[in-house]
């Protein structure tokens, strides 16, 4: 083992919150700080957020985290992982932000995806970036920003304005505004990023006429990137790592080998399946992305975003009013012993993989007189495992591997009935893992890999562990017969909105 210090830090900067987690070579959580951040809803299918917030936030919780430890030289590194495809535009001489940061659920740009298709560029996009184009990326928002506000698209290309994902933007302010980059598996996100190549791609900057330079430099996923600012945090501590939140998921759940996939249960829910060292083509509309770029050697991964999951259950929280918290949601499913017939199809911002509907919309089917609030839970629950299926179907489909357990994490993750219901819908093991908070794990594994906190691959996974195993319990025979209902429900919610 080498004398580098004990501690590596993860931020962990999310849709709804921002986490700073300190970890010790054991794998181990020796620290915590979490501060929510909001969500704005400015127009229906709008999502917005305060780019300024998603910066204090994460600055404040680094700083308890780094204060509790006692001495800001004991972490060896820092490693980020963000929610993904969230676009920000800031001002290059005094890092203000220009516009709300559009996150990566607002549908507001669905009118250049339209545009596109107009233009019979579908095709291009999707053999370039591995992408299906949909407003979840960032690229189309940019480019709706630019058309929204005409003097943003001036100022850019006069080359006064930065555009980055969250982690351009946590880094840029982590180093006093020294360095703007993102690495391989954010860069992947923008619709912008040439996977064959691992560049940006010129014919698509042309097409949204997005000028080159307002880009960040795309670095691998694992290595040093720069210091931060010691006036900021108490030292200059290596940022050595930055990975999209379902990458650095990936990592963290130990999935080195070709078919192993994980599952994260967050605000929506992403499904990767890593799938080796050449860039995929998916023929079900899943994306094809890096998993992690380390030592000049690029992984790859099949991925299935579903947009609404845990929002779902946020859903029944906040619009219905029938829990109270998001965690009452399991004993109130529990008390019924199955949905009555009730399928809720939770399109709430469209629909993604492997269906791809931006005007698809939230529908609740087979209510009768006798539809209680615990049906409707149950429904939820079971829309989650549903979704999570019709990925799966699509990944086997497009890779070749068959997958023979799914391992799982995320907040939801530590709902038991959801993970039987998963077990059940899918045909085979679900695994969730001691540490489901794997994200945060996954950042500060690549940082620490990178300084020799951990010296390989077989280290980390040496970490990893067995919480629990839900086996299926249903026959085929049952689990065929949900799953066409659902699908039934699904094309029942497609295209409602203009």
């Amino acid at each position: 083992m080498t004398a580098a210090p004990p501690f590596v830090l993860a931020i962990d900067q999310g849709t709804t919150s921002s986490r700073a987690i300190c970890f010790d070579r054991d794998a181990n959580a020796r620290g915590v700080a979490q501060i929510p951040v909001r969500l704005d809803y400015p127009r229906p299918g709008w999502v917005n957020q305060d780019a300024d917030e998603i910066w204090r936030s994460t600055l404040e919780t680094a700083r308890r985290v780094i204060a509790d430890a006692g001495d800001p030289e004991s972490f060896a590194a820092i490693g980020i992982a963000n929610q993904r495809e969230t676009t920000i535009l800031w001002e290059r001489a005094t890092g203000r932000p220009v516009a709300p940061a559009i996150v990566w659920q607002s549908r507001q740009s669905a009118g250049v995806v339209d545009a596109i298709a107009a233009r019979g560029l579908t095709d291009a996009y999707r053999r370039i970036t591995g992408l299906v184009p949909d407003a979840y990326f960032s690229a189309t928002k940019i480019a709706w920003l630019f058309e929204a506000e005409p003097a943003l698209r001036r100022r850019a290309e006069a080359g006064d304005l930065l555009f980055g994902t969250v982690d351009s933007w946590l880094i840029w302010n982590l180093t006093g505004g020294r360095r703007h980059v993102t690495d391989v598996t954010n860069a992947s996100r923008t619709m912008l990023f040439d996977l064959a190549s691992l560049t940006w791609s010129e014919p698509l900057l042309a097409d949204l006429g997005i000028p080159r330079a307002i880009l960040p430099e795309i670095v691998p996923t694992s290595g040093f990137i720069a210091e931060t600012d010691t006036a900021l945090v108490g030292a200059a501590i290596p940022i050595c790592a930055a990975a999209g939140d379902q990458q650095a998921a990936l990592f963290g759940q130990a999935c080195f080998e070709p078919g192993q996939a994980k599952n994260t249960y967050g605000t929506g829910s992403f499904l990767l399946m890593n799938v080796g060292d050449a860039p995929p083509v998916s023929r079900h509309q899943l994306l094809a992305t890096p998993a992690w770029r380390i030592r000049e050697q690029t992984n790859y991964a099949l991925e299935g975003a579903i947009f609404v999951t845990g929002a779902a259950v946020q859903w029944l929280r906040d619009g219905l009013g029938v829990i109270a918290e998001a965690a009452a949601v399991e004993p109130l499913a529990t008390s019924v012993p199955d949905s009555a017939g009730v399928v809720f199809v939770p399109a709430l911002t469209g629909l993604g993989a492997p269906d791809w509907d931006p005007h698809a919309r939230g529908a609740i089917f087979g209510i009768t007189r006798g539809t209680t609030a615990a049906h409707i839970a149950r429904a939820t629950l079971e829309a989650i495992a549903h979704q999570t299926r019709d990925v799966l179907d699509a990944m086997i489909a497009d890779s070749g591997f068959p997958v023979t357990e799914l391992r799982v994490d995320g907040g939801a993750a530590r709902d038991d009935l959801l993970l039987q219901i998963q077990a059940d819908l899918l045909g085979v093991p679900v695994i969730r893992p001691r540490n489901v908070e794997t994200t945060a794990l996954g950042a500060a594994y690549l940082a620490g890999l990178s300084v020799g906190v951990w010296r390989s691959e077989a280290d980390i996974a040496a970490h990893w562990q067995v919480d629990r195993v839900f086996e299926p319990a249903i026959s085929q025979d049952e689990r065929e017969v949900r799953h066409a209902r659902w699908r039934r429900a699904v094309t029942r919610s497609r295209a409602w909105a203009d």
